[in-house]
């Protein structure tokens, strides 16, 4: 029994099958990577909420985890909204460019069974974008008005940061193409950017009652420090969504890249993730012997690799995230010296180490290339770009803040602060098997008739 032999034109068609099956495969894994960065990156929420109300007091610690779910789900839609226009239409600097695909109400900002890459890559922003406004939320609790925090995190989360990583993520982000800018775990975009946003707010908020007295600091211990140390493990768990997010997944032949189409890969991540944050742990242990400083040593030591990840050697990682932990606990002491009340040292850990970090990259990768026409990474690159990305966080949260003092809806008043958060804002009591309730609505109640 004979059968024709196959044509040339039949074979092309059966290899062109082939590959379209290939690539619709490539196409899927990335998706399906995106898909559980995003769904890792949630975790960090989960931490920041375990880590704010355990480091607030008893009467404050719903208050600080509400505002955290409340924040997650406010940036997200509007991310949705404006944020990834911003991100596509600002690179080159205030004056936007088109981006009408990135506009809520476009084709591609919805579901499309050919699109297997917007919804994902917005996805993964977004969650930056919540971790970017989360980050926020530590350092004001126990007396920031739940409104005004929403507010803030909104323009933090979803505008001011966008524009950062529009300006230094982006392929035609002018510091990028300008200044040869490299910041691929996001230690300027997203950390220095709300630390220097955050400093901005502190200064209008003031600090706690009882914080400073005859200008010394005083302090305010977390009612749950296991919890407060078990959330930022969950942080730490959540990074590597967040950094695996910052990563390009490309198909075909070409492997992982850079944001910056760097070629790199998950392997180099890996060894500079697991050595900044032990060194980061040690650092701060060594430095201050506290529980709180060690776990969230932790936190500095990955933020001061993450703008070199793919250039760093382990071993240099494992030092940066040393001494720049010693950094941090001395920044936030000389806050203190300034009666700035951080409760969890935000300021420090996010702002100055990524500010730091950035700068880094210009000591020890200086002169290494960029991919295209964008100059070479150069310290007076890196220190430039740092500066921007403080003044850029710092200014809004200073001018939005101090906007809202004026309107006298940004910190609680000083009955309520007394009282508790919980009581007033929250309606509803963290432990209330131990702490009578009536006693205290009553309280309230009673010292805000006729205010």
């Amino acid at each position: 029994m004979s059968s024709e032999a196959p044509t040339l034109e039949s074979l092309q068609a059966a290899l062109d099958a082939q590959r379209a099956v290939f690539e619709m495969h490539q196409s899927m894994n990335i998706e399906v990577f995106y898909w559980w960065c995003t769904a890792i990156m949630v975790m960090i929420h989960a931490g920041f909420l375990a880590y704010e109300m355990g480091a607030s007091r008893s009467k404050n610690a719903l208050a600080a985890g509400v505002k955290n779910i409340l924040a997650l789900a406010i940036i997200i839609p509007t991310f949705y909204l404006f944020g990834w226009w911003i991100y596509n239409a600002f690179p080159k600097g205030f004056i936007p460019i088109d981006a009408a695909s990135a506009l809520p109400w476009a084709a591609s900002m919805g579901p499309d069974a050919k699109d297997l890459g917007t919804g994902v890559f917005w996805g993964a922003f977004a969650l930056f974008g919540a971790t970017t406004g989360s980050i926020l939320s530590g350092a004001v609790i126990e007396r920031i008005r739940v409104s005004a925090f929403l507010i803030l995190t909104i323009f933090l989360g979803s505008a001011i940061w966008i524009l950062a990583g529009a300006w230094g993520w982006h392929p035609d982000g002018w510091m990028l193409t300008k200044l040869g800018y490299h910041d691929v775990g996001a230690s300027g975009v997203v950390h220095a950017i709300a630390g220097f946003f955050t400093l901005g707010v502190l200064i209008n908020l003031g600090a706690r009652k009882g914080r400073f007295i005859d200008g010394k600091a005083q302090p305010i211990n977390p009612h749950n420090l296991p919890m407060t140390l078990i959330g930022l493990m969950m942080i730490i768990f959540g990074f590597f969504g967040f950094l695996g997010g910052c990563i390009i997944f490309n198909g075909g032949d070409v492997g992982w890249t850079t944001i910056y189409n760097n070629p790199t890969n998950l392997s180099a991540f890996t060894f500079n993730t697991l050595m900044g944050f032990a060194g980061g742990v040690i650092g701060c242990y060594i430095f201050t012997r506290d529980p709180f400083w060690t776990m969230s040593g932790g936190l500095v030591g990955i933020i001061s690799v993450a703008a070199g990840l793919d250039l760093y050697s382990p071993s240099l990682a494992f030092i940066i995230a040393v001494c720049v932990s010693f950094v941090a606990v001395q920044f936030a002491k000389l806050l203190e010296k300034f009666q700035i009340d951080d409760a969890v040292g935000a300021v420090s850990v996010h702002g100055i180490t990524g500010f730091i970090a950035v700068i880094l990259v210009g000591v020890f990768a200086d002169g290494t290339p960029n991919v295209g026409e964008a100059p070479a990474i150069s310290l007076m690159g890196q220190t430039i770009c740092a500066v921007v990305m403080a003044v850029l966080g710092f200014v809004p949260g200073y001018g939005i803040s101090f906007a809202l003092k004026k309107l006298n809806i940004l910190r609680v008043p000083a009955v309520v602060e007394e009282t508790g958060i919980d009581e007033v804002e929250i309606l509803a009591q963290p432990y209330p098997e131990s702490i009578p309730a009536v006693p205290a609505v009553q309280k309230f109640n009673t010292q805000t008739q006729g205010v």
